[in-house]
């Protein structure tokens, strides 16, 4: 069974700490907190894109402007950092 990305990321980004932005999901990967990264198609960092991260990585299917629009951001987003899921089953993607 397939979960609908959308509806785990709003739910994670409601109930749960999610980073926003390339710059603050690596640190988050460097520091541990992560604990799943999602990475627009079209993600500009080569340490997120490189596939070697001791954290699991989703490869969003669309852009940076989709993957901001799905998280309901008034901006792009490269990439993101899931810390805590909250209530979400975003983990299982």
């Amino acid at each position: 069974m397939a979960i609908d990305i959308g509806r785990a990321l709003k739910s994670a980004i409601a109930t749960g700490e999610v980073e926003f932005g390339v710059d603050q999901t690596e640190k988050a990967v460097k520091s541990g907190k992560a604990q799943m990264v999602i990475i627009a198609r079209n993600c500009p960092s080569e340490v997120l894109t490189a596939g070697n991260l001791d954290v699991k990585v989703h490869v969003y299917e669309g852009n940076n402007m989709e993957l901001g629009a799905l998280c309901g951001k008034p901006f792009s987003v490269s990439a993101l950092a899931v810390i805590d899921k909250g209530t979400s089953n975003i983990l299982t993607l």
